[in-house]
C-alpha cells in the first residue's frame, strides 16, 4: 500500500505562448523519469492533463511532516508520505480568469511563466494582478532560455532577472525567487530527445517554497469539476478539486445548475480508493444514472448549499493598474464562482462619519445606512456635480484625499449565476483590446450577500438603505413679517413645492426655518421661522422691510433686494430604493 499523500495545488500562469503547457509537461515527465514516484506517471496524471491538470510527487520534506495531512487513510508502517503537486495549467487566456478565480481558495502557490526573450507582456501583468488577489506565494520561471545566444545567455538571464525583481518590488511578491529553465529546447518542432533544462532545480525550488496549507473540512462540500466521463458498468465519474468542506462515501451531492442530486457510489484519489476527502484534494467521484454530456465543467456541492442569485452585494476594491474610473451604472464582465457574466454595478460607501470604520468582509449589515456614489472613490477621483447646485455628499471627500476604508457595489447580473457565499468576485473589461498595453481587470471583491428572488428589485432592494444626500441653495427675496420670509432660486418653476413642505431650511444668518407653502407660480416659496428673525437679520433685510409695497398678498412685480443676500440651504436624504421617494432630514 502506498504512503499517504498531501496534495498542494500550483497555478501555472503566463502570457500566451510563454510555454506554460510545455513546462507542466516537462515537470510531470521529469518527475516520472527521475523516479519521484514508483507508480507509472500516467496513473499519477489521471485523465485531466488535456484539460490543464498534471502532477508530480516527491517525498514529503521533513519540515512538513508534523503538519496535518488531510483525510487520507493512515499508511501502513514504513510507507513513506508523499507531497503531491497538482499543476493547474491555464492554457488559453479566455479561461485564465475563470480558472484562477474558481480555484482561488485552493491554489497554494503560483508559477508565473515569462518568455525570457520578451519579458513582461500584457497578459503576464494581468496574471500578476490575479496572483496578488488569489495567491500568497509566487515563483517566477524564465522560460525558453535555449533561444538566447549561448555566449550572451547568462548575461541576458541576469538582465531579465533584475527587470523582474524591479517589477515585483511594488507587489506583495517582492523578493520572490526567479529561476531560468528551457521546458522545450528547440521549440514545439524539436525532437523529443531534447531534454528539458533546469527542471530538477525548479522541482527542488517548488518543494522548498511549498508549505502545507491549512485545510478546513467544516462547512458545506463544494467541488470544482473539470472533467466528466462515463465508465461502462460503473457509472459517471466527475474529477476535480474540492474547494471547501469534505465528502464521504455514500453522501448525496448536487449538480446545482441542473438541480440533480446523486449518491456517491465510489471515490478515488490518485487512483487509490478512498472513503473521504477534504478541501484541497484532487478527487474522482463516481455516481450512477447521470449523463456525463450534461456537465463538462462546473460545480458539485452538498444538496441545497449553493443558490442561484440574480444580483449580489459585494465588498469591492479597485485594481490600481486599471486605468480610468469605475462608474456607477457601468457594465463589466463579472467573474463569480465559476461563471463570467455581464453585470451592471452601483457603488456605495459608508456614511461620511463611518469612513474610518474597520472593513467587514464576512457579512453585510442591512441595518446600516450607506451613501450612494456616482463612482468608486479613490484618491484623486473628481466627483461629478449635479444640476442647479445639487451635489452628492462625496464632493470634497475624495478631493481632500479622504476615502472610505471599505466600499461596496450592488451587482445586477444579466443572467443568474450559481455561486457560494463569500466567494471571490472580479470585474473586468474583457472586451478591451487584448493587444493593448492596459490592464483589463478593474476591481475585485468578496460576495457578501446574494439576492435569490427574481423580483429582488421589489422584494429585497427596498431594505437596502442607500441614500443620496441632496443639497439645494437659494436666497431670501424679502421678509413678510418677523416670522416669515419669501425665498427663491431653490426650486425650478415646474417643481411641486408641496412635496417639500415641512422640510427644514437654514438661513445664512443662523436662523432655522421650515418651508410652509408655495408662493405664486414661479418657484418661490414661503418660509416660516419659528424662533423669529434676529435683530441682526432684520437689519440686513431692512431695505426689503421699508419698501414692501401695497400689495400684501401674492407676488409683486418688482421688489427691491436686500443690501446683503441671505442664503437659504436645504439638505435632505433620498433613499435610492424607497418606492415612495420620500425626503428625509436628520432630527
Amino acid at each position: 500500500m502506498a504512503g499517504r499523500r498531501v496534495n498542494v495545488n500550483v497555478g501555472v500562469l503566463g502570457h500566451i505562448d510563454s510555454g506554460k503547457t510545455a513546462l507542466a509537461r516537462a515537470l510531470s515527465t521529469t518527475a516520472s523519469t527521475a523516479a519521484f514516484d514508483k507508480q507509472p506517471q500516467s496513473r499519477e496524471r489521471g485523465i485531466t492533463l488535456d484539460l490543464g491538470f498534471s502532477c508530480f510527487s516527491v517525498p514529503l520534506p521533513a519540515r512538513l511532516r508534523p503538519a496535518p495531512l488531510g483525510a487520507e487513510p493512515e499508511p501502513e508502517p514504513g510507507a513513506e508520505p508523499r507531497l503531491q503537486v497538482t499543476l493547474v495549467d491555464c492554457p488559453g487566456h479566455a479561461s485564465l480568469i475563470r480558472t484562477i478565480i474558481g480555484g482561488a481558495q485552493i491554489i497554494d502557490l503560483m508559477m508565473l511563466v515569462i518568455d525570457v526573450t520578451k519579458g513582461m507582456q500584457t497578459q503576464s501583468a494581468e496574471c500578476l494582478v490575479i496572483g496578488q488577489i488569489a495567491c500568497q506565494k509566487l515563483v517566477v520561471v524564465l522560460n525558453k532560455t535555449d533561444l538566447l545566444p549561448e555566449g550572451k545567455r547568462q548575461a541576458a538571464i541576469d538582465k531579465m532577472t533584475k527587470k523582474m525583481q524591479k517589477t515585483l518590488e511594488n507587489t506583495k511578491f517582492r523578493g520572490a525567487p526567479i529561476i531560468p529553465v528551457a521546458a522545450r529546447p528547440g521549440g514545439p518542432d524539436a525532437p523529443e530527445t531534447e531534454a528539458p533544462q533546469g527542471i530538477p532545480e525548479l522541482i527542488e525550488l517548488l518543494t522548498s517554497q511549498i508549505s502545507i496549507p491549512r485545510r478546513d473540512p467544516s462547512g458545506p462540500f463544494l467541488m470544482s469539476v473539470d472533467h466528466c466521463f462515463s465508465i461502462k458498468g460503473q457509472g459517471t465519474v466527475m474529477t476535480g478539486t474540492i474547494l471547501s468542506g469534505s465528502v464521504s462515501l455514500g453522501d448525496s451531492v448536487e449538480i446545482p445548475t441542473l438541480k440533480v442530486v446523486r449518491k456517491v457510489k465510489s471515490m478515488q484519489m490518485f487512483h487509490t480508493p478512498v472513503t473521504s476527502a477534504v478541501q484541497g484534494d484532487r478527487l474522482g467521484i463516481c455516481v450512477t444514472q447521470f449523463d456525463p454530456k450534461l456537465l463538462e465543467r462546473g460545480l458539485v456541492c452538498a444538496p441545497e448549499s449553493l443558490h442561484t442569485v440574480h444580483a449580489a452585494l459585494v465588498s469591492v476594491e479597485k485594481i490600481p493598474y486599471f486605468r480610468g474610473s469605475l462608474q456607477t451604472k457601468a457594465k463589466f464582465h463579472i467573474t463569480v464562482g465559476h461563471e463570467t457574466v455581464m453585470g451592471r454595478v452601483m457603488f456605495f460607501s459608508p456614511a461620511p462619519d463611518s469612513f474610518d470604520h474597520e472593513p467587514v468582509l464576512d457579512s453585510f449589515d442591512f441595518s446600516q445606512e450607506y451613501l450612494f456614489q456616482e463612482q468608486y472613490l479613490c484618491p484623486g477621483s473628481v466627483p461629478a456635480e449635479t444640476d442647479r447646485g445639487e451635489a452628492d455628499s462625496r464632493v470634497g471627500q475624495a478631493s481632500e484625499g479622504r476615502c472610505p476604508r471599505q466600499q461596496w457595489a450592488l451587482v445586477e447580473f444579466e443572467k443568474p449565476v450559481t455561486c457560494p457565499r463569500l466567494c471571490l468576485v472580479i470585474g473586468s473589461r474583457l472586451d478591451a483590446d487584448i493587444h493593448a498595453n492596459t490592464c483589463r481587470l478593474a476591481f475585485h471583491g468578496v460576495l457578501l450577500h446574494g439576492l435569490e428572488d427574481k423580483n429582488y428589485a421589489e422584494s429585497a432592494l427596498p431594505t437596502l438603505r442607500v441614500y443620496k444626500l441632496k443639497h439645494k441653495h437659494g436666497i431670501v427675496e424679502r421678509v413678510m413679517d418677523d416670522y416669515s420670509v419669501i425665498g427663491r432660486s431653490l426650486f425650478k418653476k415646474e417643481t411641486n413645492i408641496q412635496l417639500f413642505v415641512g422640510l427644514k431650511v437654514h438661513l445664512s444668518t443662523g436662523e432655522l426655518g421650515v418651508i410652509a407653502s408655495a408662493f405664486g407660480q414661479s418657484g418661490k416659496f414661503k418660509v416660516h421661522v419659528p424662533g423669529g428673525l434676529s435683530p441682526e437679520s432684520k437689519k440686513i433685510l431692512t431695505p426689503a422691510l421699508k419698501k414692501r409695497g401695497r400689495a400684501g398678498r401674492g407676488e409683486e412685480a418688482e421688489q427691491p433686494e436686500p443690501v446683503q443676500h441671505v442664503a437659504l440651504s436645504l439638505s435632505f436624504k433620498r433613499y435610492i430604493f424607497d418606492t415612495h421617494k420620500r425626503m428625509v432630514q436628520s432630527p
